[in-house]
């Protein structure tokens, strides 16, 4: 089982009921490289949501005359109540992916700047 994301292809390292976790090419015992993706069924009732998430994390370097590097992280937890469109989650999906490669959703996650 893999995952390829741009033109990377992540390989299922370890494998749970609901959540399995991909290693990627630079992904070794000291650096970092992998997706987590797992899910929570939703429970049959009144107004029950499925839960999905997705999480990266890769090693970085944050110095660049010592080589040392840190672990940078990003999570995404969707909740999506049963019986939602496949139309209205496809939106969803849009904006958000949209306002993450925007300007402004960059210049939020590299300077913390919030426009208002």
């Amino acid at each position: 089982m893999s995952l390829t994301v741009n033109t990377k292809t992540y390989t299922a390292d370890r494998v749970q009921p609901d959540t399995v976790a991909f290693a990627g090419p630079a992904h070794t015992a000291t650096l970092k490289d992998v997706f987590i993706l797992g899910r929570k069924q939703a429970v049959p009732g009144r107004s029950s949501v499925a839960r999905y998430y997705a999480k990266q994390q890769r090693s970085v370097v944050v110095n660049t005359v010592t080589l040392e590097s840190a672990l940078a992280s990003i999570n995404a937890e969707i909740s999506i109540p049963v019986g939602a469109s496949d139309t209205d989650v496809d939106a969803l999906l849009a904006d958000f992916a949209s306002y993450l490669g925007s300007a402004a959703g960059k210049a939020a996650v590299k300077k913390l700047q919030i426009n208002f």
